[in-house]
């Protein structure tokens, strides 16, 4: 019989993340996670007055090994977490940190400027920098008759 370990809330977080996938636009959104996730980082994003900042938990992630694509709105983070293969001592083994791939979209709002995103890693933590758009001034618009 094989140990697993217990996840109270991990049914509910797929459940909230299936209904969120199919608020976004049902064929437009994300659903090729399910397939290429070996697991899930956990994520924080933050929006300030001159920006958006998307903080996600990657402890044992290289930077080399994290890949970010930026189309059609859509932020995409994906890479890899590699195993170390160790030996089993006194014949007792327990592995709980996922190992993998990881995958994660976000759907970018329109005020974002897509073209000065920027990305750092700092002891297991990425920083996605998503810079907010100079705000257009409004103007009056002269009506001639």
């Amino acid at each position: 019989m094989a140990i697993r370990r217990y996840e109270p809330w991990g049914i509910l977080n797929e459940l909230s993340r299936e209904l969120n996938r199919f608020q976004q636009g049902g064929a437009d959104a994300d659903t090729s996670s399910l397939a290429t996730s070996d697991w899930v980082p956990a994520v924080d994003i933050h929006e300030e007055q001159d920006r958006y900042l998307i903080e996600a938990d990657l402890p044992g992630v290289r930077p080399e090994e994290i890949e970010i694509h930026m189309e059609n709105g859509l932020l995409t983070i994906r890479g890899t977490r590699s195993s170390e293969r160790k030996e089993a001592e006194k014949g007792y083994r327990r592995v709980e940190r996922a190992m993998g791939t990881f995958y994660r979209r976000f759907n970018l709002p329109d005020s974002a400027d897509a073209d000065r995103i920027s990305a750092r890693s700092d002891h297991g933590v990425l920083e996605v920098t998503i810079p907010k758009q100079e705000k257009v001034q409004p103007r009056r618009i002269k009506v001639e008759g």
